[in-house]
């Protein structure tokens, strides 16, 4: 299935033609990045819509004295940014987790595809909206959760939103982070990410292996992590099916 398609269908049932209409973006081109290679980085220019094919990407900033802060993850279907026509260079930067693939769309495609199907439009705000919430999430995590319950509450995330895609079975996922990926994105240390990650597996919760992520007990990992999926948007019965 073309990737916007699954995209947009996760907000919206797509009538015939609207699909028709989004089927018609595949011939956008596809761009592939090897992994941990840098994709756009901060001050550059955009220029076009990304809309992640294969693979993981993160969003991160970059302090001068070299450390980093992973401020967000990429998913299969997602967009790395849809209002890339209304800003000048990038306040952020991204890079490929793994090897990943991209449909490359020119801004006034998009904009033409929300002119003419308004409920494609509302699609593409709902998918901002829940970037959004995800980063106000994420804000939350690094001010007020603890390591443990930040680092519990990443693995949730992770594992709803591939739920939601079809991309995880009932209680494993893929998680290509290595440790110091999840230090950076949970703001502690690698020492401390690789203590608490040996205490969430001590309390029998999570397990990491082969780039695969097991949750053993999903009631006490959401207890513990105090994690409500609301902010993802993702249905009630896409909840229902991972508990």
């Amino acid at each position: 299935m073309n990737p916007l398609v699954s995209a947009i269908e996760r907000h919206v049932e797509l009538s015939p033609k609207e699909r028709e209409a989004v089927e018609s973006l595949r011939e956008a081109p596809l761009v592939r990045v090897p992994a941990r290679q840098t994709t756009l980085s901060e001050g550059d220019n955009p220029g076009v819509v990304r809309l992640l094919s294969q693979g993981w990407a993160y969003r991160f900033k970059d302090l001068p004295d070299g450390r980093r802060q992973i401020v967000g993850l990429l998913l299969p279907g997602d967009f790395f940014d849809l209002g890339v026509r209304l800003v000048d260079e990038m306040d952020h930067s991204i890079a490929a987790l793994t090897p990943i693939a991209y449909h490359a769309i020119p801004p006034e495609t998009i904009d033409r595809l929300a002119r003419e199907y308004p409920r494609i439009a509302d699609a593409f705000a709902r998918h901002e909206h829940v970037s959004t919430s995800i980063h106000r999430e994420w804000l939350l995590n690094l001010g007020r959760r603890n390591a443990f319950e930040r680092l519990a509450h990443l693995f949730l995330e992770i594992f709803m939103r591939l739920r939601a895609s079809g991309s995880a079975r009932e209680r494993e996922c893929d998680c290509p982070l290595t440790q110091n990926d999840l230090a950076d994105a949970t703001g502690v240390t690698s020492v401390h990410l690789n203590r608490t990650m040996q205490e969430l597996r001590r309390e029998g919760l999570v397990e990491l292996k082969s780039k695969r992520l097991f949750i053993r007990d999903y009631d006490r990992l959401t207890q513990v992590a105090m994690f409500n999926p609301n902010y993802l948007q993702i249905g009630r019965e896409t909840r229902h099916l991972a508990q």
